[in-house]
């Protein structure tokens, strides 16, 4: 980040870990902290997540997809984007999926559930991952998918092991995105496709209150940084990834960030009470102050969120 102190703007830089040190441990965090801190965020949100904005049946941790003709069901929404990833990645039955950045396994085990796919999902929090395996057994695909502790940029897996590698809302927590698409180029078969949904920038310079809210999201929701859609599309062709497609779904993802507001004000006094008395961790109340920043985030478009796929 640079900041032209005449103008008070910040430029985005490619690559760099925005997020405020003071709010961890560590003071120079080391790509081992930055996973830890990451799982740390999950692990001290997850009854949060489920209260307030996912249920037992979606288990999803993402944003919602709102079609024009659809009745508001912020739950429904929340299926619809797992399926509009499968459709637009076309997707097959057969397919064996890397559900990379599984959280505590929704989309894993939608796929297995609804498409009867073969799930492998990896997160670098030890408790999801057993979350996601009780979720799994409860919903009764045990049998289809397989929880493991992993790093995206760095598996275990043997080369050519997947059909489809799955990043929905994920990617983002890689501070270089490259990082992340050469391990998934090196997973896929041939003709294997990557499909990735997330935010993206939608341009690299900000103002004051506009960098305010960018930090306010970055250290909520514990991201480095996000990418514009232009570096990402380059890293896809750097990487030797073919046929790029981008869709661009920020109007049908407006619902699930004002929906997001909103709870976020209704529980405006639930949070102040809970910082009064010592019950809110400051992972919490990082997650609760970023659900005012991403509506700014959107409704200023200072980012879009996309959905690309490619394929080796």
């Amino acid at each position: 980040m640079t900041k032209d102190m005449s103008k008070k703007m910040y430029t985005l830089k490619p690559n760099q870990d925005y997020r405020d040190d003071s709010l961890f441990p560590n003071v120079d965090l080391s790509p081992e902290d930055l996973l830890e801190d990451t799982a740390k965020h999950y692990d001290d949100c997850y009854w949060d997540y489920l209260r307030v904005w996912c249920n037992r049946r979606n288990l999803a941790l993402h944003y919602g997809h709102w079609t024009s003709d659809e009745k508001y069901n912020h739950h429904q929404a929340l299926l619809n984007k797992n399926q509009l990833l499968y459709d637009l990645a076309g997707i097959k039955s057969s397919d064996h999926v890397l559900d990379a950045g599984c959280g505590i396994g929704g989309s894993s085990i939608w796929m297995a559930e609804t498409h009867q796919n073969r799930v492998t999902g990896i997160t670098v929090s030890a408790k999801q991952t057993r979350y996601a395996k009780k979720h799994a057994e409860r919903h009764g695909v045990a049998d289809k998918v397989n929880f493991e502790v992993s790093d995206f940029c760095n598996t275990p897996f043997e080369d050519e092991s997947f059909d489809i590698i799955w990043g929905l809302e994920s990617v983002c927590y890689a501070v270089d995105k490259a990082d992340f698409l050469r391990e998934a180029y090196r997973l896929l078969r041939k003709g294997g496709k990557v499909v990735v949904c997330d935010g993206f920038f939608a341009r690299e310079e900000f103002d004051q209150r506009e960098w305010d809210a960018n930090m306010a999201f970055f250290n909520g929701w514990a991201v480095p940084n996000l990418a514009t859609r232009r570096d990402f599309n380059e890293k896809l062709e750097q990487e030797n990834f073919k046929s790029i497609a981008v869709h661009e779904v920020t109007a049908a993802t407006m619902p699930s960030s004002d929906y997001m507001y909103k709870i976020s004000k209704w529980l405006r006094p639930v949070q102040t009470f809970r910082e009064w008395f010592g019950l809110s961790s400051k992972a919490q109340t990082a997650n609760f102050e970023v659900g005012f920043a991403q509506n700014i985030m959107f409704r200023e478009a200072l980012v879009e969120y996309c959905i690309f796929t490619a394929e080796k």
